[in-house]
């Protein structure tokens, strides 16, 4: 299975240029079953990185774009009535895909975002009093503009927790955006990527992922980061249960990736930045964006050993 995850990466690496680390991890959210929040200014890829993923893995896709008056029921569907049958049916939205990218989604009112809560955690949607099922995977791919970009709404922390990463491409060093300007453009390049895998083998690959052996050592190292979140002054609060959970289930994707059947503290430093940066605040600034800094803090003051 290792061998077929190099050529997806190696695939996608074809299209989003210069971003290995990035596609690393988006490639670690999904296998981790995961979403991923990408915050980022337009432009730098987001779009075209969901639809390679979707591609290369064989997934179906839907793009949502959010907007201040789009409401719960696009995303999620609505019932209308057949005349000739005589009865409401059921017209599934785009949520009802397997990768979902979750276009510019701070643009959209509270709830609207809300409507991704159910689906993001639980794998379902409840419409009009019936739950019904997602595919299996599903995969959310929410991209965000920079908070000080006019018209946003803030995403709520109970719903940056859903997403078990947060990341950012940002600028291409100057040698890939020269072989973007000379090349063909990324649209043209989409469409001749093919599925490398099958459902049924993306299903055993996630299934391989909680079986990375973690060492008592290793589990304590996460514990000290954890830990270190709820009892040290600068932190405006510390990381959930949910958050741990989450690191470790990325760390083990990585090493995975890796090629590695366990984790080292390594593959957590790796994860880190993009696992817990959205769940922290400075306590100076509860409101502001200082995980970034607090991630350094971590990964300089909390021993490995």
């Amino acid at each position: 299975m290792r061998p077929k995850m190099d050529a997806c990466l190696d695939a996608i690496n074809q299209v989003v240029l210069g971003k290995d680390h990035q596609v690393r991890l988006a490639l670690t959210c999904l296998l981790a079953r995961g979403h991923l929040l990408i915050e980022d200014l337009p432009g730098m890829g987001k779009t075209t990185l969901s639809q390679a993923l979707a591609r290369v893995l064989g997934l179906s896709y839907q793009r949502i774009q959010f907007t201040s008056d789009l409401l719960p029921g696009d995303i999620l569907g609505t019932s209308v009535f057949d005349k000739d049958s005589g009865q409401f049916v059921f017209h599934p939205g785009p949520i009802f895909a397997e990768l979902v990218l979750a276009d510019e989604i701070n643009r959209a009112t509270p709830k609207s975002q809300s409507a991704l809560l159910e689906a993001m955690e639980e794998g379902q949607v409840t419409i009009e009093g019936a739950t019904r099922p997602l595919p299996e995977p599903f995969f959310v791919i929410a991209t965000q503009n920079p908070v000080s970009s006019g018209g946003t709404f803030s995403l709520p922390e109970s719903q940056l927790d859903r997403f078990l990463m947060r990341l950012s491409l940002g600028y291409p060093a100057r040698a890939a955006e020269k072989s973007l300007l000379l090349g063909e453009a990324r649209r043209d390049l989409l469409p001749r990527l093919e599925p490398l895998l099958n459902h049924a083998e993306l299903a055993a690959i996630q299934a391989l992922i909680p079986q990375v052996r973690a060492s008592d050592a290793l589990v304590d190292y996460v514990l000290r980061l954890v830990e270190a979140t709820r009892s040290e002054p600068q932190f405006a609060w510390g990381l959930s249960p949910r958050a741990s959970l989450a690191l470790l289930a990325a760390a083990r994707a990585w090493a995975f990736l890796a090629h590695r059947d366990y984790v080292i503290p390594e593959d957590v430093q790796a994860v880190l930045p993009a696992v817990v940066g959205h769940r922290l605040r400075e306590r100076a600034d509860p409101a502001g964006h200082g995980g970034g800094t607090l991630v350094q803090w971590l990964l300089r003051e909390v021993a490995a050993v």
